[in-house]
């Protein structure tokens, strides 16, 4: 088995009318990581989410899923991935156990290796099994995709804005079952998220997409440590006046009366700052750091390209 679950390479999509979704993708996610697949609206993410699924053909580029490659077994690739999409796109007519029975029925699972029982219970559903999915919550209705998308057990999960529009009870349920496939199974698990803190906290790795291409793509802690501005907010002991301009150095002052100075780790040491202020009399009754997170590395990225 190769090392990675999914292995991109040159990937190319070019829609009618020329519009150019993905520019030469290269991309691999390894074998059992959370791995975070975020960018701007229009950057391409649903395009590749639908080329990985075999919803949407690639202009140019290879795709190999689990060892599979799309193109030369495009059963094996299809059946080693399930996806989440973003859309509530159900059977209003179907049971949510009907629909889990007529998903495994497409993935060709015997009946009797389905575990529909098991996933309704997994999704919290079990109480709704016989119910109609159109008269199921907005909520419900999406914990039934997830159900959806595991009746085969992939070896590969794509969760496609899974917490977007939900509430919190629902979100911290769809994290547990993420994390519990993740760590029980072995599962791939890729997210696309909007809530960046979501996917600093989730994600093992990230890969930032823009504009068709691969602006990152690291660690969530080497890309976090990307970004060195790290900022002291200081309490005074009294209220202060202006603090003297210093290269490298910036000092704005909160509406909590607070102090906060912003600087460049690489460039300047924590006792250089604390040296400034007790030379301008400074007296702290306390003190904190603030450093990068997600958000400041993604809009750095994005702007800059």
């Amino acid at each position: 088995m190769t090392q990675d679950a999914i292995q991109i390479e040159g990937l190319r999509k070019t829609y009618q009318g020329g519009k150019e979704a993905l520019k030469g993708v290269d991309l691999t996610v390894p074998h059992g990581s959370v791995f975070g697949l975020l960018g701007p609206n229009g950057a391409g993410k649903s395009t590749l989410i639908n080329i990985l699924a075999g919803l949407v053909s690639k202009t140019a580029g290879s795709v190999t899923i689990q060892g599979w490659d799309q193109d030369v077994n495009p059963r094996q690739s299809r059946a080693a991935i399930g996806v989440m999409p973003q859309e509530l796109n159900l059977d209003p007519f179907f049971t949510p156990r009907g629909a889990l029975e007529v998903q495994a029925g497409l993935y060709g699972v015997p009946k009797s290796e389905r575990r529909s029982d098991e996933i309704l219970e997994m999704i919290g559903l079990t109480d709704k099994a016989e119910a109609y999915a159109r008269t199921l919550s907005g909520g419900m209705r999406r914990r039934l995709l997830l159900g959806k998308a595991l009746v085969h057990w992939p070896r590969v999960l794509v969760l496609d804005e899974p917490t977007a529009g939900v509430d919190i009870e629902l979100r911290q349920m769809l994290w547990e079952n993420v994390r519990k496939l993740n760590r029980e199974r072995g599962m791939t698990i890729i997210l696309t998220t909007h809530y960046l803190e979501e996917a600093e906290q989730m994600c093992d790795e990230i890969a930032i997409i823009n504009h068709g291409e691969v602006a990152a793509r690291d660690s969530t802690r080497n890309l976090l440590g990307q970004l060195d501005a790290k900022t002291m907010v200081i309490q005074p002991e009294t209220a202060i006046g202006s603090l003297p301009e210093v290269e490298g150095i910036g000092v704005t002052t909160r509406d909590d009366g607070t102090i906060a100075i912003t600087y460049r780790a690489r460039q300047t040491s924590a006792e250089d700052v604390l040296t400034l202020l007790r030379d301008n009399g400074v007296r702290i009754r306390d003190v904190r750091t603030e450093q990068a997170d997600l958000e400041d590395v993604f809009l750095s990225l994005t702007r800059s390209a």
